[in-house]
C-alpha cells in the first residue's frame, strides 16, 4: 500500500494506536491481549481503508480470494487469529495486510495468478505472513512513533530506541527486505500446510520476473517495485524449501 494512504489510515486511529505503544512497551500483555489489540486496531483501519477503496464486486473472483484465504487461515497455528480476505478495483497488482488478519488484493493481482489458486495462495499467504510474524502491527507502532519521537517525547519501554529509529523508515517505504523475505517463507509454508504446491510461490516469481525484463519499469505498479528483486525472492525461497 502507497506510504499516503497508510499515513492516512494510521493518523485515524490515533486512540488505539495509543493503547497499542502502551502495551507493547509494558512488555506485560497476554498473548491474547495482544491479538485482540491487534484485531482493535485492524477494524478501524480495515474501515478506513474500505471508505478510500473500491471494493471489487465481482462475486465469483471474490469469493475464489476468500476460499483460498481461509483454507490458509485454518493452518494458522495461532487459532485466536481470524483472517478476513477483501479485494478492491485498481489498475496495479496491489496487496496490503492490516494488523488483526485483513488482507486486501487488487484484482490485478489476482489476475497475475492466471486463474492458478496455488500461485493465488502465495500472494495470500505472503501478506498473511506479515500479520502473522508482526510486521503489520509494528509498523503501525512505528508509525504512531514518529510524531512523538520529533517532540522528544518518552516512548515507554524497550522498544522505545527501535520506534524512534526505523518509525520513518517504516511510513515512507515498504516493510524492509527482511521482513519481505520472512513472509515469502511464511507464505510458503501455509501453502505446503494446507495443502498447496509450495513452488507455485517460485513459478508466479519467476513469470513475474520475466514479464518485468519485457516491460517497463511501471508495468507492474509500485507493489512490486518496493519488494525484494525476484531473483532474490526466488532464491530465498528455494534454500528454503531445500531445508525442510
Amino acid at each position: 500500500m502507497s506510504g499516503g494512504l497508510f499515513y492516512h489510515l494510521g493518523r485515524k486511529v490515533a486512540p488505539g494506536v495509543r493503547k497499542a505503544r502502551w502495551l507493547w512497551g509494558s512488555m506485560t500483555a497476554t498473548d491474547s491481549e495482544l491479538v485482540r489489540l491487534e484485531h482493535d486496531v485492524g477494524v478501524d483501519l480495515a474501515c478506513q481503508a474500505r471508505e478510500q477503496l473500491q471494493l471489487d464486486a465481482d462475486p465469483e473472483v471474490a469469493e475464489a480470494v476468500r476460499a483460498v484465504g481461509m483454507r490458509l487461515a485454518e493452518k494458522v497455528a495461532n487459532k485466536q487469529r481470524s483472517f478476513r480476505f477483501e479485494m478492491f478495483a485498481a489498475d496495479e497488482p496491489n496487496a496490503f495486510a492490516l494488523p488483526g488478519g485483513f488482507v486486501f488484493v487488487s484484482r490485478p493481482i489476482v489476475m497475475l495468478s492466471e486463474g492458478n489458486r496455488d500461485e493465488l495462495a502465495f500472494v495470500l499467504g505472503h501478506e498473511m505472513g506479515h500479520i502473522i510474524s508482526g510486521h503489520a502491527i509494528e509498523r503501525i507502532v512505528a508509525n504512531s512513533a514518529v510524531s512523538m519521537a520529533s517532540r522528544a517525547t518518552a516512548v515507554r519501554g524497550p522498544l522505545a530506541g527501535w520506534l524512534r529509529r526505523v518509525g520513518v523508515q517504516f511510513l515512507e517505504t515498504a516493510y524492509s527486505r527482511d521482513h519481505e523475505l520472512e513472509a515469502d517463507r511464511l507464505g510458503v509454508r501455509l501453502l505446503a500446510a494446507a495443502g498447496y504446491d509450495p513452488q507455485a510461490s517460485v513459478r508466479l516469481l519467476g513469470r513475474l520476473a520475466e514479464l518485468k525484463a519485457a516491460s517497463a519499469p511501471s508495468d507492474l505498479g509500485e507493489y512490486f517495485s518496493t519488494h525484494p528483486t525476484f531473483e532474490m525472492r526466488i532464491r530465498s525461497i528455494r534454500q528454503y524449501l531445500q531445508r525442510r
